[in-house]
């Protein structure tokens, strides 16, 4: 494979989480690198956090595993744990199954980019920490998200 043009890697925005959730991760932007490069097995994308932006919710995965590299800037990793400034360089890794929820807040004001690597389960069901919401990824809908309360009930919008 030649070398990978980021100038015609299209930058995605937006979010697949439900309002009012999505509001969380305005200045959020990605790269999907792995796609751009033919990868089929785990995904590759460069996250742009602009200031003051935040790159998730608080989450972890049941099936895939998760391993992120700040490239540029600094932005503070939330977890279970608490807060860890993370710098270029600085790696981090989330097994899957350990339910130790997870994002990135940018509280520069500069930009941070980070690079994110990660497996493709063929089903992978998401958790998020601090609110009642799953998302359950399946094979066979194109990665369609179906979103439900942590008990498994259809998610109708915050209780």
């Amino acid at each position: 494979m030649p070398k990978i043009d980021l100038a015609s890697v299209p930058v995605k925005t937006g979010t697949i989480y439900p309002a009012p959730y999505d509001a969380e991760v305005a200045g959020r932007s990605s790269m999907r690198l792995g796609d751009a490069g033919g990868l089929t097995q785990f995904g590759v994308n460069l996250v742009i956090l602009a200031p003051g932006a935040k790159s998730s919710m608080r989450h972890w995965h049941l099936n895939e595993d998760e391993f992120v590299m700040v490239t540029q800037g600094a932005c503070t990793m939330l977890t279970d744990a608490g807060e860890a400034l993370m710098q270029a360089g600085d790696c981090a890794a989330f097994p899957a199954g350990v339910p130790d929820g997870h994002c990135f807040v940018n509280h520069t004001d500069t930009e941070a980019r980070f690079l994110v690597v990660g497996t493709k389960a063929p089903h992978e069901v998401a958790t998020y920490s601090d609110v009642d919401l799953k998302v359950e990824l399946s094979p066979g809908e194109k990665g369609r998200a179906h979103f439900t309360y942590k008990d498994g009930t259809p998610w109708k919008g915050p209780r």
